[in-house]
């Protein structure tokens, strides 16, 4: 089966914000996040790309556009089953506003329990995306065989529900799993099971060092042992 090349989509405007974007239209690259979908075509130059496909999000798809110009026969399509959870009321709201909702520590600590408000659960996030991509991955065989790869641009929760599946994880570890802005996260999929090759590679270290708090997040209620809802912002 495929190998399926997963691709955060770059630093956006409400990373930088402290804004839980959720499916807010609008919301598009900042200048890093421009930066990092320039540099992405390069980083794969290595690979024979089948296709490509996005989450019909804005900033997914203004990822992969230098990519998508570097390669102008590379099929593309916009898939709705790896659009970002639907977070329902609390989409467009501070993160850090948010820390305070009771919600927010079933979130982090029993997330196959949470539903947000006027939303959608965080099960039926992982089984849309779980489904989207087994459906890929057989269309992409059967078009290329089975040595194909391909690049899917989505989104932080999306990517981390996925590796807990490939790896055999239940929902409620997920948040363990981390992708910085257009990190890289290659999984391979054979008929028994799923090999996870790389888990949000930036090709550097930087994410790795101490950060300021994004702006508009309450540093004295940040709190650094919970993963940012939506993904978070990442390396500056």
């Amino acid at each position: 089966m495929p190998t399926l090349i997963l691709v955060r989509h770059g630093r956006s405007t409400a990373n930088t914000a402290g804004v839980l974007a959720g499916r807010t239209p609008g919301v598009s690259l900042d200048e890093r996040g421009a930066e990092q979908a320039a540099a992405l075509p390069g980083r794969l130059a290595a690979l024979s790309l089948a296709a490509a496909v996005s989450s019909p999000l804005e900033r997914c798809r203004e990822t992969l556009q230098p990519l998508l110009d570097a390669r102008p026969g590379l099929p593309f399509s916009t898939e709705d089953r790896i659009s970002e959870c639907d977070y329902g009321d609390w989409s467009g709201r501070k993160l850090a506003e948010l820390a305070d909702e009771p919600l927010m520590a079933v979130v982090q600590q029993h997330p196959s329990a949470a539903a947000f408000p006027g939303g959608e659960s965080m099960r039926a996030m992982q089984a849309r995306a779980v489904d989207a991509v087994r459906d890929w991955n057989a269309r992409i065989e059967a078009e290329h065989g089975d040595d194909a790869t391909y690049v899917m641009c989505s989104h932080g929760d999306i990517i981390k529900s996925l590796v807990a599946d490939a790896l055999g994880m239940h929902l409620d570890l997920f948040q363990r799993v981390h992708a910085d802005p257009c990190s890289v996260t290659a999984i391979r999929y054979t008929r028994l099971r799923p090999f996870l090759l790389r888990l949000g590679d930036t090709g550097d270290f930087a994410s790795l060092a101490p950060r300021e708090p994004a702006a508009g997040v309450d540093a004295a209620r940040d709190n650094p042992t919970d993963a940012a809802v939506g993904g978070g912002a990442g390396a500056p």
